[in-house]
């Protein structure tokens, strides 16, 4: 199975795109990471994605798990002298630029021993990985849920330096090495499937992803679970338990967070005024507007143009 973040960043590479942030990080004998970011012109048509190998060689210098990813979404500025983005790693100005962020973590036996289960009775695959117990070397391709994304951008936004850098990179690898361990589902003969089985069709995981772009698609149109599962073309009850899994929340807690974040751009970087952005947005009332983004933001919108 070919390693996603060595296929993508040929491609980058292939069309020419310009690295704009390197960074690696290594406890020696233990773990190995590095974040890797390409600037793009267009937006990247590609869905997120994440992968999982697992190596259990003879010889012990062979043995490690690594995880690679490649998310979309972030964005930089390569205006020196902007006063919104100084000292950021990812830009947050109108003018930047779309951007490819690639990151692999490579952990060893002597690093993941700390998390192993102290039930040595215990069956649990991901116990049996952790301790480096499990014979069968394996790579899983998994969609990237909200949680590793946040844990994978906040390793770009961090502007610590010295031992609290250390500390606060360690943090965010346990978290994405802990979400990634809940990709790892297994039947009672031992393989990994999906909670949701009709997932491990590929037309099933097509449908998911297709649902989230029509999401995406109408911020401003809403739409109901319904009308979304007649566009789909898939049953009301698989899509929310199929979309809960692959990104890790509900449906209607996705769409409010993606809408809000619509808001968010839109008051803050467009300098649009709050009657505008609710408009925009499909709502009936500025009321309305404002009690749903105070409930997902924990601000009044025009809290947010006073900063």
């Amino acid at each position: 199975m070919t390693d996603i973040v060595k296929m993508t960043e040929n491609e980058c590479l292939e069309s020419g795109f310009d690295m704009v942030y390197q960074k690696e990080y290594e406890v020696m004998g233990s773990i190995r990471s590095s974040v890797t970011c390409y600037q793009t012109e267009d937006a990247w048509a590609k869905q997120d994605a994440g992968m999982m190998m697992y190596n259990v060689q003879k010889n012990e210098e062979d043995k490690k798990l690594d995880l690679r990813f490649c998310i979309s979404g972030n964005k930089y500025c390569d205006n020196d002298k902007c006063r919104e983005c100084a000292g950021r790693n990812i830009g947050i100005c109108e003018n930047s630029k779309n951007m490819i962020s690639l990151f692999s973590f490579s952990f060893l036996p002597s690093y993941l021993q700390q998390f192993k289960s102290s039930d040595k009775s215990s069956t649990n695959k991901k116990d049996k990985i952790l301790s480096f117990e499990y014979k069968t070397s394996f790579s899983k391709v998994f969609p990237v849920c909200p949680r590793q994304r946040d844990s994978l951008s906040t390793l770009l936004e961090t502007n610590y330096s010295g031992a609290m850098e250390n500390i606060f990179i360690n943090s965010k690898i346990h978290e994405v090495l802990l979400y990634s361990m809940d990709c790892l589902v297994e039947d009672q003969d031992g393989r990994e499937v999906f909670t949701c089985r009709f997932l491990a069709d590929e037309s099933g995981m097509e449908k998911i992803y297709l649902a989230k772009d029509v999401l995406l698609e109408n911020l401003g149109t809403p739409i109901t679970i319904k009308e979304l599962s007649r566009r789909v073309a898939i049953n009301e009850c698989y899509l929310k338990k199929g979309f809960k899994e692959v990104f890790g929340t509900t449906i209607f807690d996705f769409y409010q967070q993606q809408r809000m974040d619509h808001a968010k751009y839109l008051l803050y970087q467009k300098g649009l005024n709050v009657t505008d952005v609710a408009n925009i947005l499909g709502y009936s009332s500025i009321s309305h507007f404002s009690s749903a983004f105070k409930k997902q933001t924990g601000i009044k919108p025009c809290e947010l143009l006073l900063k």
